[in-house]
């Protein structure tokens, strides 16, 4: 007699995930499930869908670093548990934080004493870095246009069009007019020249891009410090620089020394920079770096006493781990200038690779620079068969994610492809994106264009407009034609 028995839904004696009834049903998307789930089978099913994510080392889109050390891992694991706010029950933790920030200042040339402390915050990110800023700049310029008795209610910031969407949010959020100098081809970043002619008196500050998002190119500082002195001693004013070196902060003093960019110039006010792009670091740290007290209004900081003692705070947040800022505070110290810098001339020489392997197929131009952030951003020479989001999408066959865009006014007509090169991308995988590149180019070659469907549709019909619709069906016509011609040629029967 064989005996038998059901296993209730609720028996914990079945060891494998797979083999229980929580692999059988959907998990709830939008309302909290009534009832809990094992760890393990939390843990797998989760762990199941991230599958479906990018891998992302070979995320070529972004500037955030996707690797660090296991030694750094593990002490970012140790002090996940701490929130960097509570500055009295982890005072090591805010020591490693103020060390950072003296250090991040040195490297910018910032004007201190022996025995000075530095001026500056560790914060989520450049984008909280920059609304920092930006608030300091906005008081500072309140306060002058109250003790002079003007209005002070319609404050303005110059910036070119290239920069990062984070200043469109301080504007908007902070009531600050936005005046964007316009790019132009062949020229894809600020113009000082421009910017400087845009300045008036409700300036609080210009913003310079050292490192463009759009193609790593490095904004000529020297010469916007120059040509502003010159408008501050002809009209009286005092507007100063911020420069955004979220890219190019951890760039630029290691491979380009002699640059001027920084606190040397002395309108350089203040200074972002984001850790967890060249600085090394996971996401989720930035820092802002004051040249001096005096730049940052004493009211805009905050001082609270209840969570032990009496502690200065100036972010837009409150709670946060603790866990970047240990691990930037090991990476200064784990590399040096020495790493840095090696690691910088790597990341140059890598992307000049790249920016060869692709200028041999004749068919891109490069639009990036070869001083800059180490990153290649180059576009087809004709376009006008297939475009840069087809080679994009076609790449992520190959698991690449390599973003295509097109560039902001009055550059919109240029689409362009970005690779950014960081640490963890080596030779070897530059010489592998080359040849899948070539490999995405030859299958293009022998695809119908989407223009030339749509064209050729209308030309059958004898009329000018077609829907959507209509063309999609004519591609999906000629992709049948083209599968079936091929199989033919392969003796696939």
């Amino acid at each position: 007699m064989v005996l038998s028995r059901m296993i209730s839904d609720s028996d914990a004696s079945v060891s494998s995930t797979f083999a229980s009834r929580y692999v059988r049903t959907s998990l709830p998307k939008f309302k909290m499930a009534e009832d809990s789930i094992p760890k393990e089978a939390a843990f797998q099913i989760i762990n199941d869908e991230l599958m479906l994510d990018g891998n992302p080392r070979l995320n070529l889109a972004s500037f955030v670093t996707t690797w660090m050390e296991p030694e750094c891992d593990k002490l970012i694991m140790s002090s996940i548990n701490k929130n960097y706010v509570d500055m009295d029950e982890y005072p090591v933790t805010t020591e490693l934080q103020n060390r950072c920030v003296n250090m991040i200042a040195h490297l910018f040339n910032a004007p201190l004493g022996e025995a000075e402390t530095a001026v500056g915050v560790g914060t989520v990110g450049s984008s909280e870095a920059i609304m920092l800023a930006g608030l300091a700049f906005k008081r500072k310029w309140q306060n002058k246009m109250k003790a002079l008795g003007k209005p002070w209610d319609k404050p303005n910031i110059v910036t070119g069009a290239n920069v990062q969407v984070c200043w469109e949010k301080f504007a908007r959020y902070f009531e600050v007019e936005l005046k964007e100098v316009k790019l132009r081809e062949g020229y894809y970043v600020m113009d000082p020249e421009k910017a400087v002619e845009m300045v008036d008196e409700n300036t609080i500050c210009v913003a310079a891009i050292l490192g463009s998002t759009l193609n790593g190119e490095f904004e000529d500082v020297k010469r916007l410090n120059d040509l502003l002195i010159e408008k501050n001693a002809k009209t009286g004013w005092d507007t100063p620089i911020h420069v955004d070196a979220a890219s190019g902060g951890f760039i630029a003093p290691f491979i380009y020394p002699e640059l001027e960019w920084d606190f040397r110039l002395p309108l350089v006010k203040s200074i972002n920079v984001s850790g967890h792009k060249y600085g090394l670091v996971y996401a989720g740290i930035g820092w802002v770096i004051w040249r001096n007290k005096d730049d940052l209004p004493d009211e805009l900081i905050f001082h609270i006493n209840y969570l032990g003692a009496d502690q200065p705070t100036f972010t837009l947040n409150f709670s946060k781990g603790s866990s970047q800022i240990i691990a930037q505070y090991y990476q200064f110290i784990r590399l040096g200038f020495e790493g840095y810098k090696s690691i910088m001339e790597n990341c140059q020489e890598n992307a000049n690779v790249l920016k060869k392997g692709l200028e041999k197929t004749g068919r891109f131009n490069i639009i990036s620079k070869d001083n800059g952030v180490p990153l290649v951003a180059f576009s087809l020479k004709d376009n006008s068969v297939h475009d840069e989001f087809e080679i994009s999408d076609m790449l992520r066959r190959f698991g690449w994610i390599v973003p295509a865009y097109t560039m902001p006014p009055d550059a919109q007509h240029i689409t362009v492809l970005r690779v950014v090169i960081r640490e963890d991308f080596s030779r070897t995988l530059a010489d592998r994106l080359v040849n899948d590149i070539g490999k995405v180019l030859h299958e293009l070659d022998t695809l119908p264009a989407k223009v030339t469907a749509k064209t050729e549709l209308c030309e059958e019909k004898g009329i000018e407009n077609k829907t959507d619709l209509d063309v999609q069906r004519k591609i999906a016509d000629d992709w049948k034609k083209f599968v079936a011609n091929k199989k033919k040629s392969n003796g696939v029967c």
